[in-house]
């Protein structure tokens, strides 16, 4: 196989190790990196792009940051994997305990999937239920429970193909986000089976999309009610939004908390975890089983000491995060009114989102996919030529890191006017 871009994929299947990476959606040859530094990425010609990928969120300082990149081969030195538990494991545990309150006890793994096929695994435990209720539009990773209807770009609402089995779908229950009616009439007949509601309390698979006053709240009273528990999935929103993530910032405790994303620094690096009672559901105090080679080894453990560390000496990098983005998201907005595009944009944190459906910003993932995707491709093409690299999937948004400075976003917002005015001439939007 080839991709468009020249490159033979060998026995790379699919031509990519996720398939987003194709760029499938947008059309034309995929980005081929060859390397990143800073807010940028860099191709094969050593051409460079402002990156507003960042790896899908976890590069919140940018590639290669320096204090986050120096002297691994130190920190390789005194062994990469042990096998054993090690204090500094121990210790990375308290320290995100401390910032979460919710989450007494915690236990890592290696990606944001394991950290919510994890969570579910042991709140199906605790409970002694078997069915779990998500949200269209919430992507939770690449377990089987999690795919139907995910958000994301995994294109999965025809599950049977996908080799997601009819007994794994009948203990899955999925609702429209922002819609405690439709939750109600999901769980009808099913609500003393419920073992969790999972969902991303700030959703960062369909675009950005902020709840809805009063669903949250909805969320916490029916699993009162039914003797279920709440699951968060902070793997995007934890350290995007502090380091209290949404749960802080919104004033909720959930029973149980995914995380990921961030904390590794750029290295494989997740957890879940959640009250006391309910994690020692897990092995050797109780029968759930969860574990990995990998999971809480030294290297990434030390890389996620140097993330906390950053943030912790860093007071005002939250701030400016959010005014750099705001400055973002205000320049495309001015842009879009002068042009007469009734398109919204959404921003939040260090995090942006541009959707090509007129009207305010989607509430659900029924609203998401009403967003012109021809549009949307013409548009990743034409910032990509112009430098600005997006990801490939209108589903996805722009994150920005501490690299992004006010150059970055001259640079894009002149990008997105060129771009804009240039498929408002041609008919494209």
């Amino acid at each position: 196989m080839t991709l468009a871009a020249g490159i033979d994929c060998g026995a790379l299947a699919g031509g990519a190790s996720s398939p987003v990476r194709t760029g499938a959606a947008v059309g034309g040859a995929p980005f081929v990196q060859a390397y990143g530094r800073g807010a940028y990425a860099y191709d094969r010609g050593g051409r460079e792009y402002v990156d507003y990928l960042m790896a899908y969120g976890p590069l919140l300082f940018g590639h290669a940051h320096p204090p986050l990149v120096r002297d691994l081969d130190a920190i390789a030195a005194r062994g990469s994997v042990f096998g054993s538990t090690h204090e500094e494991e121990v210790r990375l545990a308290e320290r995100i305990s401390a910032v979460l309150p919710s989450v007494e006890r915690l236990r890592f793994v290696s990606t944001g999937t394991e950290a919510m096929m994890s969570a579910v695994r042991v709140a199906r435990a605790f409970t002694d239920r078997p069915a779990i209720l998500r949200f269209a539009g919430n992507y939770h990773g690449h377990f089987d429970a999690a795919l139907h209807e995910a958000g994301a770009s995994a294109q999965t609402s025809d599950a049977a193909p996908s080799g997601i089995p009819p007994g794994v779908r009948a203990d899955v229950i999925v609702a429209r986000y922002n819609d405690l009616a439709d939750l109600d009439a999901k769980l009808t007949d099913r609500e003393h089976q419920l073992a969790a509601l999972a969902v991303e309390p700030i959703v960062g698979n369909m675009g950005l999309v902020l709840p809805a006053p009063g669903f949250l709240d909805g969320i916490y009273e029916r699993a009162r009610r039914y003797g279920a528990l709440v699951i968060f999935d902070e793997v995007i929103t934890w350290l995007r939004l502090g380091l209290g993530g949404a749960q802080v910032a919104l004033g909720y405790e959930p029973d149980l908390t995914a995380l990921g994303k961030v904390m590794g620094g750029g290295f494989p690096l997740a957890a879940f975890g959640g009250r006391a009672d309910i994690m020692d559901a897990l092995a050797p105090a109780g029968a759930a089983f969860t574990g990995g080679t990998f999971s809480g080894n030294p290297f990434s453990v030390a890389l996620g000491h140097r993330v906390l560390d950053l943030i912790e000496s860093d007071p005002g990098m939250y701030p400016r995060l959010d005014a750099r983005a705001h400055r973002l998201a205000a320049g495309l907005r001015s842009t879009l009114a002068e042009l007469g595009l009734p398109y919204p944009v959404t921003q939040l944190a260090s995090m942006v989102d541009l959707k090509f459906r007129p009207g305010p910003p989607p509430r659900d993932d029924d609203e998401a996919a009403q967003a012109d995707g021809v549009a949307f491709s013409a548009y990743y093409r034409a910032m990509r030529e112009r430098g600005v690299l997006l990801a490939p999937s209108q589903n996805e948004l722009m994150f920005l890191s501490t690299a992004h400075g006010a150059a970055e976003i001259d640079r894009t917002l002149e990008a997105a006017a060129g771009a804009l005015r240039e498929l408002q001439a041609k008919g494209v939007i």
